[in-house]
């Protein structure tokens, strides 16, 4: 395999702590005169664009990384995934394989740079030019592109998620972006209030305590999400075995009284 000597591939994700809607991940390949140009444009951390006018900000350095990259890949987690593993505390393996899928799809490089320390710290032992580093988007430009080409694709789906629900319960959806914060609280309450659920982008395997006084304390946040684990073994043979219960229905939880 024919290794670009100067090709970095740099890593990033967004959206990994929202009650509401999905993660996004990307990877971009950059060399270092584009990654320098990128620099000089203004690519930097996504976190760093504050205000009314980040979203717009980051959007238009989009294509002028999609330019420049050698690569670009990105991996939209929805919510139904995140809980599926989530039940078992699995959302760092989640995103560590979504990760070895994108870099196993780029061209070979001489580094990989991911942002997260121990969350990327255990593919080393596959990529053996990977760095996995805290503030990744403060050490190559090629992680900062990916940062903003994650968030801006996480925040279209957010707008999209956000304009179903504007017309019946406002803008406070919008401003809340997901996170567990003031406006997203007031959202979910009033939605939990007029429909005795959960909306279909929550991710059950999150904290609900906010919300425990009008959810009641028999709800279970995972009774729509499929179970995947090893059952336990009853004593039944594999011909007298009971059939397998049914596919979980569409997901809209429902609060018992």
């Amino acid at each position: 395999m024919r290794i670009h000597d100067e090709l970095i591939v740099g890593l990033d994700e967004a959206g990994r702590g929202p009650v509401l809607g999905p993660m996004v991940m990307a990877a971009i390949a950059l060399r270092p005169r584009k990654a320098a140009g990128l620099t000089r444009a203004g690519v930097a951390d996504s976190k760093r664009f504050a205000g009314p006018n980040a979203h717009r900000a980051r959007s238009a350095l989009v294509p002028r990384i999609l330019d420049a990259a050698d690569f670009v890949a990105i991996s939209v987690v929805d919510v139904a995934e995140i809980d599926l593993r989530c039940r078992e505390g699995g959302l760092n393996r989640l995103e560590q394989e979504h990760a070895t899928r994108m870099i196993e799809r780029a061209p070979a490089s001489r580094r990989i740079v991911c942002d997260g320390a121990r969350l990327f710290g255990p593919l080393r032992a596959r990529f053996s030019q990977l760095e996995a580093l805290d503030r990744g988007e403060s050490e190559h430009a090629a992680v900062a592109a990916a940062s903003i080409v994650a968030k801006v694709r996480r925040d279209e789906l957010w707008l999209r998620i956000s304009a179903r629900y504007a017309t019946e319960f406002g803008q406070s959806v919008a401003r809340g972006g997901g996170y567990t914060n003031s406006a997203t609280r007031t959202f979910l309450r009033a939605y939990i209030r007029r429909y005795r659920a959960l909306p279909p982008e929550a991710r059950r395997s999150w904290p609900w305590e906010f919300a425990r006084d009008l959810l009641g304390k028999r709800f279970d946040p995972y009774w729509d999400v499929p179970d995947e684990r090893p059952q336990l073994a009853l004593g039944f043979s594999d011909s007298a075995r009971p059939p397998s219960p049914a596919p979980a229905s569409p997901r809209a939880s429902r609060i018992s009284s």
